[in-house]
């Protein structure tokens, strides 16, 4: 009785091992999948910046192919170089409520008075026209809620601690929900205004 509950345990043992190793088997596939479409650049089109290297290649690419059309309407607003430089700062339609753009042009904050952020209907796209500014980011499974969700802003506020990034016009930032960011920090050495785009792109579930 014993030699066969111990064979039953082991059996078991044996199969959480395998649908383990098959569940993360296919979480590694689908992000070498994700990060093959990233950089393949078939939803850049004529766009010459980059996506940031640590973009969430996994939820980018879901996002893209079921938005496409805002995606690609948005993708076009960032191409145009010639009209973002010209642009003053205001709100800009771009696809109704699926995807709209706000510019400003300001400097930047010191440190402690940038705040993190998420938001839960919306994608933050951020691109920097002129100047630089310092970005911190973080999973929001690391970050302590100090102000909980609100709908109408569609923003919550934490604390914590993330990795940094200098965002200049060379390349553009994407926060998912899942990734909570602090912008619009002063960047070491970059004194003046900074010209920002933000892009606004529905979050689909």
């Amino acid at each position: 009785m014993m030699k066969i509950s111990s064979l039953v345990k082991k059996y078991m043992a044996l199969l959480v091992f395998i649908v383990i190793s098959g569940s993360v088997s296919a979480q590694t596939d689908s992000v070498k999948k994700a990060n093959k479409w990233v950089k393949s650049k078939v939803w850049a089109k004529n766009l010459m910046v980059n996506v940031y290297p640590d973009v969430n290649s996994v939820e980018f690419e879901h996002q893209y192919k079921a938005n496409k059309e805002a995606w690609d309407k948005a993708f076009a607003f960032l191409s145009d170089k010639a009209m973002l430089d010209t642009l003053k700062p205001g709100n800009y339609p771009i696809d109704g409520k699926l995807a709209y753009a706000s510019i400003t042009d300001v400097p930047s904050k010191r440190d402690a008075a940038a705040k993190w952020e998420s938001h839960r209907k919306y994608i933050d796209l951020q691109y920097v026209i002129r100047g630089a500014e310092k970005m911190e980011e973080m999973p929001i499974t690391n970050a302590t809620v100090i102000e909980p969700y609100k709908e109408a802003k569609d923003a919550a506020h934490y604390t914590g601690n993330g990795k940094f990034y200098t965002a200049t016009p060379a390349d553009f930032y994407l926060f998912f929900p899942s990734d909570v960011h602090r912008p619009n920090i002063k960047a070491d050495g970059f004194d003046g205004n900074v010209k920002k785009l933000v892009i606004k792109i529905s979050y689909v579930q």
